[in-house]
């Protein structure tokens, strides 16, 4: 792996153990402090440490030590995990963040933001010196009990092998292995040329007081825990330059359990107590063995007696399986960089192109083997694509996670109480979309918060609840993600918006306007009705930002709303922006393509009254739009039209068409400038014989005829039209 690559891994690493860390946290304010939760964030913060620390990353290295100081005492029960503790874990968490990004951009000797890191830290250190003089004390499980729950099996116990998979190396490096030009991180990457170092615990015993350290020694030493095929031999050669002055002790897989309970008691209780926990973590050891190790070890450790208490009420089975399964875990998933999939998706669209060409030349030459061999080809290139697509499927939930903390911060700068529910978000969609909805959805979510959500009082005076309610929603209908931002709050003003459109010359005063039309001017630029401007909302930006972005993402983003009775942002996506199922139709001599999910059914086109764009379809009305007329095509000499009846959400309507070519495999290409902005267009598509095919865009042709019904009902109603068969 080149330093380019392991830098990049390590900043990807350490975001998501970032958002592992905050989920944590969020988790644990919503439900109260539990043990598992309080380990994931130790671990969460310890892991970044260790990894930082392996490319000498010494900003976050030293700002998460003082991290783990505090959480240490959290965990050790010497510290309450309040609300304020919980907002400076956050803000740590943040700057933590900022550091990882520093890195990212190579420039990671500059500190993002000093005097931010000197208040944190600083609070850090108060916070773990009240602690440690006058927060409550711990309550350790008393180790005399364990000894006695351990009984005369730890004496048989403690001399059998383990189970343990992993090398175990302690390491105490001469003093004056600095002044000598080694670097001891130096054989911490040799090491990971030979494995996977899965835990790492660093001695800090022999540390001396400010005072007396000398900055050139070393005092460090290591306690590592390594994943390797090596041998022996190999790993002592690692050291072989230092083994003389040093203490370099190396234990092998499935060691005595003696050897384990050795290493803690030559160590300080501190330390002790840091390895237990790394031991822990990886979960080596189950019960009885946790028992043996303590009483053999005869290390006063609360970290011990941590680690036994769990097993004792989880079960001694529970532990080897929760590795097992997390074991699964790292083999049921591998990490691919995006431009890989992004190459692949391009390599499979050329290959349904290709795949197209065959099967026109097969259907031209009439033979009916070639015929048959390119069905087949098709049916596994269909299987292939849809596996492929597949691939850049994510969930919707990499963009919900980050709205906990969101939520959270705005309504307590804003001294709101609200009760954030996300539902679907397990839901899919394409990765290139997921990435471009979180601003969109951010500018909903504030604006519901800081305008529509009203103060506590407000709402009991409207007889609501004083917690107000969030939600977001996704879902899959009829070939689109549909995602919705909904509150319970005051709700948008009819009144007041039309009013300020008029006032800015979007509409006229005597318009007929719908309410769906009037709600929409909230999307204008420098459109807003708010009294004051904040911080958050209010200058008439970022609901302009939400119909752009979802318009470029070929979107769509409708509002439903009333006084009172909150406000639902509703965004209707597609579900991929590169390989589609179509359906290809010809009018004149151009051939259009339909996204397949919205096509309902075909029929030839019903008798309809002369200027009108209305046909009964079974009894209902059906609005439709002459694809020719719309994109002024020329006529067709003969043959029947067509009518594909296709639909938008709720929306129904006809595509009147020359003729019917049946399915296809579309790969969408973007709109050059000359079709850019022609509307009822969404793409392109190059079809078997090259020619290039223009895909429409379903939503705005359904509010196309949605309009056109409006202004033909009342004529519909006095002709009257013919039925269709």
């Amino acid at each position: 792996m080149s330093k380019d690559s392991a830098r990049h891994a390590m900043v990807q690493e350490a975001r998501e153990l970032l958002v592992a860390m905050e989920a944590a946290l969020l988790q644990t304010e919503m439900e109260g402090p539990s043990r598992d939760s309080i380990h994931a964030i130790f671990r969460a913060a310890h892991t970044i440490k260790g990894s930082a620390g392996l490319f000498a990353f010494d900003s976050i290295v030293q700002f998460t030590h003082h991290l783990e100081h505090v959480l240490e005492r959290v965990r050790e029960e010497r510290l309450a995990l309040d609300s304020h503790l919980m907002s400076l874990l956050l803000q740590c968490s943040d700057y933590i963040g900022e550091l990882v990004d520093a890195i990212e951009r190579g420039q990671e000797a500059e500190e993002p933001n000093a005097e931010r890191r000197a208040a944190l830290l600083a609070e850090l250190d108060a916070v773990a010196a009240f602690s440690v003089d006058h927060g409550p004390a711990s309550v350790p499980v008393p180790l005399a009990a364990l000894r006695g729950a351990a009984g005369s099996e730890s004496a048989t116990a403690d001399q059998a092998a383990t189970r343990v998979p992993y090398w175990h190396l302690s390491l105490q490096l001469n003093e004056n292995v600095l002044r000598d030009g080694l670097d001891p991180l130096s054989f911490l990457h040799y090491l990971r040329s030979l494995g996977r170092i899965v835990a790492l615990v660093t001695v800090e015993s022999a540390i001396p007081e400010a005072a007396a350290m000398d900055a050139e020694s070393c005092y460090l030493g290591m306690e590592v825990c390594l994943a390797s095929d090596s041998t022996l031999q190999t790993l002592e050669n690692v050291f072989e330059f230092v083994r003389d002055d040093s203490r370099i002790d190396i234990l092998p897989p499935r060691a005595p359990l003696s050897a384990y309970a050795e290493r803690l008691a030559r160590l300080a209780p501190q330390d002790a107590a840091r390895l237990a926990a790394a031991w822990r973590g990886l979960a080596l050891f189950d019960q009885t063995q946790w028992q043996s190790l303590e009483a053999a070890s005869a290390t006063p450790s609360d970290a011990l007696a941590a680690a036994v208490e769990p097993m004792a009420a989880e079960g001694v089975l529970q532990r080897p399986r929760a590795l097992d399964e997390r074991r699964a875990q790292e083999q049921k998933f591998i990490k691919i960089e995006v431009s890989k999939l992004d190459q692949l998706i391009d390599l499979v669209g050329e290959l349904v192109i290709a795949g197209a060409s065959a099967r026109l030349i097969a259907r031209r030459r009439k033979d009916s083997q070639f015929e048959e061999a390119t069905q087949a080809i098709d049916t596994l290139m269909e299987q292939i694509r849809d596996a492929a697509l597949t691939l850049r499927m994510v969930q919707i939930n990499e963009v919900f996670q980050r709205f906990p903390r969101i939520v959270r911060d705005i309504a307590r700068d804003l001294g709101k109480d609200i009760d954030l529910v996300m539902t679907g978000s397990d839901t899919e969609l394409d990765k290139s979309m997921v990435e471009r909805l979180a601003d969109p959805l951010m500018h909903i979510v504030r604006n519901a918060i800081d305008h529509g959500i009203e103060p506590a009082a407000e709402r009991l005076a409207a007889g609501k609840p004083a917690k107000a309610s969030l939600q977001l929603n996704a879902i899959h209908e009829s070939g689109s993600v549909v995602i919705e931002v909904m509150d319970d709050g005051r709700g948008m003003d009819r009144e007041a918006i039309l009013a300020k459109a008029v006032a800015q010359g979007l509409a006229s005063p005597d318009a007929e306007l719908s309410d769906a039309e009037i709600y929409r001017f909230v999307f204008e630029p420098g459109f807003s009705t708010a009294r004051q401007v904040t911080e958050l909302s209010g200058r008439g930006v970022g609901m302009d930002v939400v119909r752009r972005n979802i318009e470029a993402l070929h979107g769509e983003v409708s509002i439903d709303t009333g006084r009172g009775r909150g406000t639902v942002v509703r965004l209707r996506l597609p579900l991929t922006l590169a390989i589609i199922s179509g359906f290809q139709v010809v009018v004149g001599n151009a051939v259009f393509v339909i996204p397949l999910d919205m096509v309902v059914e075909c029929i030839d086109m019903p008798p309809q009254q002369p200027g009108s764009h209305i046909v009964n379809v079974r009894d209902e009305p059906l609005p439709f739009v002459p694809l020719r007329e719309l994109f002024d095509l020329p006529a067709r000499e003969r043959g029947r039209n067509s009518l594909v009846i296709v639909q938008y959400g709720p929306l129904r309507a006809g595509l009147l068409v020359d003729g019917l070519l049946g399915e296809c495999q579309a790969v969408i290409k973007p709109l050059g400038r000359l079709f850019g902005k022609v509307k009822g267009l969404s793409g392109s598509t190059i079809l078997g014989d090259g020619r290039v095919a223009l895909i429409l865009d379903i939503a705005h042709l359904v509010h196309h005829t949605q309009q056109q019904e409006q202004g033909s009902a009342q004529a519909y109603a006095e002709r009257g039209v013919a039925s269709a068969p």
